[in-house]
């Protein structure tokens, strides 16, 4: 792991519900500001997350807090929903001096957890169609909103990139004449807490909780990470390129105010833009946007 001001960082290991922290092993090495050790039991299913030390103070960026429990940004896969709550917060919701305030509670217990996977996958003579730009043709689309009305899809596999695979959507694509579908975030997002609190959901995705870890909501079952995989090879198969729309400008995790979740708690001051002058405490300004 990353961390160029951390003072140490501890690996959590939980047990297979994710509701019972079972161990807390010290990463022992650091190396240009990377972490990192070995593990030689962790499994595939292995549910963990981190916590790291360091000094909290907002006004030089800094907001370590190891009552946090955070996910690995680099986490393939994810166990749980963010269940909100003010715990979630590395300051005192509420209290008169804000985020210069401290909160000592432990999140874990509100927390989803990341997960050890097995990334093993056969891709045969998979490969990417390359076609020109001058002959691209690209079709934008919502992998849940593509196939959630389509009477021809099995209910329990509409709006899941299994869906996204079936022949018959390969088919329409084909008519169509595209050659390259852009899906909308498929990675890992937050509900965020606003929406839930009014009984909404985020449809867009444009909240980032995990770069690397499929949206859950999006697999016929959380474990069945291979149908991404599947998706993209049936329609690399087909002569159809798959562009991701993903959004670097901002995460879930929001401006100064925000919870504690992953970035933040490792090194707000590396991972996040600081925004100098603007008041005693420290904000994300938005980088340029990349798709």
């Amino acid at each position: 792991m990353f961390s160029a001001h951390a003072e140490r960082i501890e690996l959590c290991l939980f047990d297979a519900a994710g509701r019972r922290e079972i161990a807390r092993l010290p990463m022992p090495e650091c190396t240009d500001e990377v972490w990192h050790g070995y593990l030689p039991e962790a499994r595939p299913g292995q549910l963990y997350g981190y916590r790291v030390y360091g000094p909290y103070e907002p006004r030089h960026g800094h907001r370590f807090n190891p009552h946090k429990l955070l996910l690995d940004p680099y986490a393939r896969q994810l166990s749980g929903e963010v269940r909100w709550s003010d715990v979630l917060f590395g300051y005192r919701v509420g209290a008169g001096r804000a985020d210069l305030t401290f909160d000592r509670r432990d999140s874990a217990p509100a927390m989803p957890k990341s997960v050890v996977v097995d990334d093993s996958f056969h891709w045969g003579d998979d490969r990417a169609p390359c076609v020109p730009w001058d002959r691209t043709v690209i079709y934008e689309a919502h992998v849940r909103g593509l196939t959630m009305l389509r009477q021809d899809i099995a209910p329990r596999e509409r709006g899941t990139f299994a869906a996204l695979a079936d022949p018959r959507v390969v088919d329409h694509l084909q008519t169509l004449g595209v050659t390259a579908i852009e899906l909308l975030p498929i990675h890992a997002y937050l509900q965020d807490r606003f929406l839930v609190s009014k009984g909404l959901r985020n449809y867009w995705g444009y909240s980032s909780l995990g770069f690397f870890a499929p949206e859950p909501r999006y697999l016929i079952e959380p474990w069945m990470r291979n149908e991404l995989k599947v998706a993209v090879r049936r329609l690399h198969a087909a002569g159809i390129e798959v562009i991701l729309d993903v959004v670097y400008n901002h995460t879930c995790e929001g401006s100064e105010m925000g919870p504690t979740l992953s970035w933040r708690g490792f090194d707000n001051a590396s991972y996040y833009r600081l925004m100098p002058g603007r008041s005693a405490t420290t904000s994300t300004t938005p980088a340029p946007a990349t798709r």
